[in-house]
């Protein structure tokens, strides 16, 4: 179409405006607007440092269509308002871009209207506005630039174009809006504060304020994109038919409108493009569109729903005859790497035979058998050929480290003593201080607090001058310390995406009587890795890891049964090929201070240690797990 064929459009349309079809022609005008109650009283002109504006005064709030088939023409239609007698005061001023205002008779969807027509000197930018009972276009100044560009100068359909290519712009502006994540075009909306007016239909005064449009597919999943002529529409109780037909004269599309369409719309749009409009109001009332060719039919979308199920039954229906047509083949193939019943599932799930298709596997030779219709054996050889691959290796490498610190110090007395009386008879012989002995002289022990197994002790020996009494010491001392590395490195290979498992001990007997019955059970104290490597594409391994390394203990056995001190871990992984990552750490430390001693006198100050025996034992354990994968292709 001509690029300087601009139009903008703006429909504000009450229910009585839209639906009432009733009223008189005036007697001797041909097709002249309706007499009715509703009318046009004047139009005047205002003239300021802004620019100009055209007021058009009605008795009562009215409904009108604001079109603009060229630069330098605006008119404005009001459907069934009578425009008999009114006062046109408009005359061409030198100030204001104003020429000349018209009023005609016309129609509009199939009723008789009447129209302003506005002749302009210069193609400056308009806006139309309603305030109660009034209709103001407002026109920029003529001498400035525009502060606005024309609304949908670009791609815009006029009202009646016979300049061809209208249709089919509405129709790539439909097929458009239904094509999702499309960034939509960039448009300007206007949000008006509303205004009652004496009718009871909402109209909009001068409050307006410049928004820009949401960001893409918020409140929605889809994004779309909108490229119709912007329009602004204000509708209240307006019957949804009557509205779907106003779309159909500002797109040009032929609309055919199911029987089962009914409602009534309310809605206030302001600058929109029509599309996105009409897909709002279709949305809103739960209905939908199909294009066949050039014509538009609009029908709820329960309807569309069950013409597309039948048409997937239909196509299904002849595909399945067209099956039962097909002879049945036969096809055998050898699987090296797969196994038989993981193909015959995947082919059994993944829709790949049709309904007459079986798969079958001989273990023996691990061969697939399938019988189905020629067109579905490629798809089994293509799967096949797919999935019937070597799989790489992954060596995985653990490294146990254990470390073990000891020490220990003990310190212990001994203190024996002798007595013989002077007169032995009398006496009945010696007094001795204790059962046990100890020292060179086997004196019995008053004070036993010696340390086991000492290495170091010292003899002290003392008596009287004439040998009747005697007295033995002894202190004993060890001092022990003591460093352990314990390394383990269990070593396992598997294929990608299977387990693999390494233990590597001994197992315990363990022994339960139960109704006469002895049951010998075993239980493991070993080496034991698990582990399942997944390769990715990046060539890094994700693995989930079982790591546990138990050990008996012997020293502390019970009724025969040695505890079993155990380490494990559990844990999922993702390393790099040939990097080595640690899984698991363990620090123990324990200090053990115990004092044993003669009562009372142990705890003399000073001289206390003479009667105890004092001992520190020290430990510290460290556990690490180090583990490396290695990629193995073939």
């Amino acid at each position: 179409m001509n690029a300087r064929r601009v139009i903008t459009l703006f429909l504000t349309l009450s229910a009585g405006a839209l639906l009432s079809a009733s009223g008189r022609v005036a007697p001797g005008v041909p097709g002249a607007a309706a007499t009715s109650d509703v009318r046009l009283k004047t139009i005047s002109t205002r003239v300021g440092a802004a620019g100009a504006s055209l007021v058009i005064e009605a008795t009562e709030p009215v409904g009108y269509v604001a079109t603009r088939p060229d630069p330098l023409t605006v008119a404005l239609d009001f459907r069934n308002v009578d425009a008999t007698g009114v006062a046109n005061r408009v005359a061409a001023n030198a100030i204001g871009p104003i020429a000349a205002v018209a009023v005609e008779a016309s129609e509009w969807l199939g009723a008789p209207a009447s129209r302003v027509r506005i002749t302009l000197s210069q193609p400056v930018t308009h806006r139309v506005r309603s305030n109660r009972n009034t209709v103001v276009i407002e026109f920029d100044r003529f001498d400035r630039p525009s502060a606005k560009a024309p609304a949908a100068a670009v791609g815009s359909v006029a009202l009646g174009s016979t300049s061809g290519g209208g249709a089919a712009d509405a129709l790539k502006a439909l097929e458009i809006a239904q094509s999702p994540a499309v960034e939509p075009v960039a448009a300007e909306t206007v949000s008006r504060a509303p205004r009652p007016s004496s009718s009871g239909v909402t109209r909009f005064g001068q409050a307006a304020a410049l928004q820009q449009p949401a960001t893409p597919g918020q409140g929605d999943q889809t994004a779309r994109r909108f490229t119709g002529n912007l329009v602004s529409l204000d509708f209240q109780g307006a019957d949804l038919r009557a509205v779907i037909r106003t779309f159909a004269e500002i797109s040009g599309l032929n609309i055919v409108i199911d029987p089962q369409v009914m409602g009534s719309v309310d809605v206030q749009l302001r600058e929109v493009p029509w599309d996105q409009a009409l897909d709002l109001i279709l949305r809103s009332n739960k209905l939908g569109y199909a294009v066949d060719g050039t014509i538009v039919r609009i029908v709820p979308v329960t309807v569309l729903k069950a013409e597309a199920d039948e048409r997937l039954a239909l196509a299904k229906a002849e595909q399945d005859a067209a099956l039962n047509a097909s002879p049945v083949e036969r096809m055998t193939l050898q699987l090296s790497y797969s196994t038989g019943a993981q193909i015959v599932e995947l082919l059994r799930s993944g829709n790949i035979l049709s309904t007459r298709g079986q798969a079958f596997v001989d273990a023996r030779t691990n061969t697939l058998i399938v019988t189905d219709v020629q067109e579905r054996l490629p798809g089994v050889t293509a799967l096949i050929a797919s999935i019937d691959k070597p799989q790489p290796q992954v060596e995985i490498e653990a490294r146990i480290v254990q470390t073990n610190k000891t020490y220990a110090r003990q310190l212990g007395v001994q203190w024996g003593f002798n007595a013989t009386p002077a007169n032995d008879v009398l006496l009945g012989g010696r007094i001795a201080g204790g059962t046990a002995v100890q020292g060179p002289n086997a004196t019995s022990t008053a004070v036993n607090q010696p340390v086991g197994g000492a290495t170091s002790a010292v003899g002290i020996a003392l008596g009287s001058v004439n040998g009747t009494f005697r007295l033995d010491a002894a202190l004993s001392a060890l001092e022990a310390s003591g460093n352990g590395r314990i390394l383990s490195t269990p070593k396992v290979s598997t294929v990608n995406n299977v387990q693999a498992e390494m233990t590597q001990g001994i197992q315990i007997p363990i022994q339960q009587v139960a109704n006469n019955t002895i049951t010998v059970n075993f239980k493991d104290a070993a080496l034991k890795l698990l582990v399942t490597p997944q390769i990715t594409a990046s060539n890094t391994v994700i693995m989930n890891i079982t790591l546990e390394n138990a050990t008996p203990d012997f020293g502390r056995q019970v009724g025969g049964i040695p505890p079993i001190n155990t380490q494990r871990a559990l844990t999922t992984v993702l390393v790099n090929d040939g990097q080595t990552t640690v899984i698991g750490g363990i620090y123990t430390s324990t200090t053990t201070n115990s004092r044993t001693g003669t009562p009372g006198l142990s705890g003399l100050p000073l001289f206390g240690w003479l009667f105890r025996r004092d001992v520190i034992d020290d430990q510290n354990t460290e556990l690490l797990i180090f583990i490396t994968p290695r990629i193995i292709r073939g």
